[in-house]
């Protein structure tokens, strides 16, 4: 994940702050794995507790400070309760385990323990939304050539798993769609990136994918771009929305407020260079998931600062850790 300079568009703050891979006969059994039919549960966050006091009070008559506040904390928030274990995130699915951003990477995922898989959304030529990390297919695939470039028929016909390992051939680039129906047959939640800038017609196509595979309870939709998250916002007031930061804004509440996030996505090495972030950013009441973390040392201090959820290339284990936490 990378992301340039605050945009201008975001008004200015306060002050600044201070695989190898997997053996062939591993990845064949997850393949057979995969391919099954077996479909497993989905679990959602719980509604966020009635207010009390002078809360209540304002839910009487509530301002227009209180709607913005409901509309960035809705009921699919990843804000945790204190002592309960940070949200599992499986970036990309379990792309250590398996080729990134396939069907495959994502039952693995499931399998592990994960209930939210994060993907990267981009348009190909024809304009269908396919999930793909890079610019160009030349990585992940046996083709070559920006996915922009490419149509629909050709994206459809590249092998996306030989690259990572043999057993894995013949898997596929997935459409959005393909995995919200996937997501929605054998369950699990979907933290959906736009990757890279979108016209408010290709979001606006993303949405109605979202609507139309029933999904939108089950979507959560982050993006570096905060073009592509005021579309979303425009169009699907419903989708809870993510910035993704490789650095800290001067004031990420403010720039929370202003785009109306639910949660405020930060790099780990960001989030380091002001931890004090994530208490001023649940006090306003924006979650806070940190990219991309694969050491158990790093979840264990992630959990100390109150960190909401971890996207991270090992959800199997890092499920496992959550499990033998204190």
């Amino acid at each position: 994940m990378i992301e340039s300079a605050v945009p201008p568009s975001v008004p200015a703050a306060r002050a600044p702050r201070g695989r190898r891979h997997a053996v062939a006969a591993a990845g064949a059994a997850l393949l057979l794995a995969a391919s099954c039919g077996l479909a497993s549960g989905c679990a959602t966050a719980g509604q966020a507790s009635p207010p009390r006091g002078e809360a209540a009070a304002r839910a009487a008559a509530p301002t227009a400070a209180d709607d913005e506040k409901a509309a960035r904390t809705p009921s699919n928030t990843l804000m945790r309760p204190a002592g309960s274990p940070m949200t599992v995130i499986a970036h990309r699915g379990a792309s250590s385990a398996a080729p990134e951003n396939t069907l495959i990477s994502d039952e693995v995922a499931r399998r592990g323990g994960a209930r939210w898989i994060e993907n990267d959304v981009q348009p190909s030529r024809d304009g269908v939304p396919y999930v793909l990390h890079d610019t160009t297919v030349d990585r992940t695939t046996d083709g070559t050539g920006p996915i922009r470039g490419l149509t629909a028929a050709q994206l459809d016909a590249l092998d996306a798993g030989s690259w990572f390992a043999p057993a894995y051939t013949g898997a596929r680039v997935p459409t959005l769609a393909a995995q919200l129906e996937d997501l929605r047959v054998r369950g699990g939640n979907l933290l959906l990136e736009i990757k890279g800038r979108h016209s408010r017609e290709e979001v606006a196509r993303i949405v109605r994918l979202v609507r139309d595979h029933g999904m939108t309870d089950r979507v959560f939709v982050q993006s570096f771009d905060v073009d592509a998250l005021r579309h979303t916002r425009a169009l699907a007031p419903e989708l809870p929305l993510g910035l993704l930061r490789s650095r800290l804004d001067p004031d990420p509440v403010a720039v929370a407020e202003e785009l109306g996030l639910s949660a405020y996505n930060p790099a780990a090495g960001a989030l380091a260079t002001d931890p004090d972030v994530v208490k001023e950013l649940h006090a306003a009441g924006i979650a806070v998931m940190v990219w991309t973390v694969d050491s158990p040392a790093r979840w264990k201090e992630l959990d100390a600062l109150g960190a909401d959820a971890v996207i991270t290339n090992r959800p199997a284990e890092m499920t496992g850790w959550n499990a033998a936490r204190p």
